[in-house]
């Protein structure tokens, strides 16, 4: 058995256990570190005797073991870095995203059997039982049907689904009992909702209803391709869908400057259909849910398991909240974040820091064409808030939803400013903020 490969412990004894023995791990290595620094004749701290280099990486190690929940938990909590996290624990969930333990073949074949039923590889021309990608909640595999059709098949790992809710706790236990978040930030609104998107998630009928949805508002339109379910071969543990062979969305980078200006406007303008006109939004910002297929020049989109609805009023709020951080003055903007749930009954410093970096957030929207390659826009973010917290040690999560925008679209900026993009945002913004009659035809961005 490859060292990547484990099969998943899926009792509630089982995967409680491997907690316990991480929360020891843990423990032994603060100890050992507090020692080294007292020989040192420095006083231990309780955050770097737990965040070394060497309790990092036996932590993900053992979440990437784990898999299910206990391993996207860390990456949710990534969500809204804003310093609440120590830097060296961002830094590893960050890093956890698509680095799970694979499942042996042997079980591989038992989640096939279980699903298609004895005999299911007579429906293969060929099958990879090695996976080209594993995940927290499954991994895919690439075939191809008897009829020639080439597909991508996601496994789901047995016993996801009955994990769900107490790995959450779990985890939330172990973050709690060596003090990693700050006191003052509530994360349980997180994390029952976390709970709630891990099980959407395990429901691969879900993310086959999403991606055809996806489909269906995209269909006609040449610049994006989304694949198709084979219905037949998808349920709740396995999804089946056609593959596609384009190239790492940062393959762009390589092409002329107008067309990589013209695939990142392209990418923003499908961020703000998804908000914006459909409320159907795919919040996973991994960049390798992105391909690109220079023959035909059109994005390929990948994964819709971390798709979210918006309801149309929340929709709304969102809307005035960027016509007042483009247009609008400082009580405006407050106004708006309130509604949207940023700020309530908080202190004055406290809003007006909500308003600073709301405004930096949105500084993109107020250039004619801003240039994502080489800004500072992030590191300014981060400053504000790292401020903020040294002041006053005061601050609130946003909204659950909110967060889970955050994470889709600070993935887009990482991955504009990698293509070191140029884009007329508040052009494309435009088009689908202001009202119906109000709404204009985009057009790409005049070339200099």
């Amino acid at each position: 058995m490859s060292s990547r490969q484990r099969s998943m412990t899926t009792s509630r004894i089982g995967r409680l256990s491997m907690m316990g023995r991480l929360a020891g791990d843990l423990a032994g290595g603060m100890v050992s570190e507090g020692a080294r620094q007292l020989a040192r004749g420095q006083r231990p701290s309780l955050g770097s005797a737990l965040l070394t280099s060497r309790n990092v990486t036996r932590l993900g190690e053992r979440l990437s073991e784990m898999r299910g929940a206990a391993m996207k938990v860390g990456q949710l909590l990534s969500m809204d870095s804003g310093e609440v996290l120590p830097k060296e624990f961002s830094a590893l969930l960050a890093r956890l995203r698509e680095d799970a333990h694979q499942m042996p073949l042997g079980d591989v074949a038992d989640v096939l059997n279980a699903a298609w039923g004895e005999g299911w590889d007579r429906r293969f021309t060929r099958f990879a039982f090695t996976p080209i990608a594993a995940a927290s909640i499954g991994q895919v595999h690439a075939g191809e049907l008897r009829d020639g059709r080439r597909v991508a098949v996601k496994i789901q790992y047995p016993g996801i689904r009955a994990s769900i809710d107490s790995d959450v706790d779990n985890v939330a236990t172990l973050l709690g009992l060596f003090k990693v978040l700050p006191p003052e930030i509530d994360i349980a609104p997180l994390l029952d909702e976390a709970k709630q998107q891990l099980h959407d998630e395990a429901d691969y009928t879900q993310e086959a209803a999403a991606l055809q949805t996806f489909a269906a508002h995209l269909e006609g339109d040449a610049r994006y391709q989304v694949p198709h379910v084979v219905d037949e071969l998808s349920g709740e543990d396995v999804l089946t869908m056609e593959f596609l062979d384009g190239a790492p969305i940062e393959s762009v980078a390589e092409l002329s400057r107008e067309r990589i200006d013209d695939v990142a406007a392209d990418l923003v303008h499908l961020a703000f259909r998804e908000v914006f006109d459909w409320g159907l939004v795919q919040t996973d910002p991994n960049f390798a849910n992105y391909l690109y297929h220079d023959a035909n020049g059109c994005i390929q989109l990948l994964d819709f398991g971390a798709t979210r609805r918006y309801p149309a009023e929340r929709r709304d709020a969102l809307r005035g909240m960027l016509d007042a951080c483009v247009d609008g003055s400082d009580d405006d903007v407050l106004a708006a974040a309130a509604n949207v749930g940023y700020i309530a009954d908080d202190p004055d410093d406290y809003k007006r820091t909500i308003v600073a970096l709301l405004r930096t957030a949105t500084e993109p929207l107020r250039a004619a064409a801003y240039r994502f390659g080489g800004s500072d826009l992030a590191q300014r973010m981060s400053d504000i808030v790292v401020e903020m917290r040294l002041r006053s040690r005061y601050g609130r999560l946003p909204p659950t939803d909110i967060l889970f925008l955050h994470r889709k679209l600070a993935g887009l900026y990482l991955l504009l400013a990698r293509l070191r993009a140029r884009v007329d945002v508040r052009a494309l913004a435009c088009a689908h903020t202001a009202s119906a009659e109000e709404r204009k035809p985009v057009a790409r961005l005049a070339r200099a």
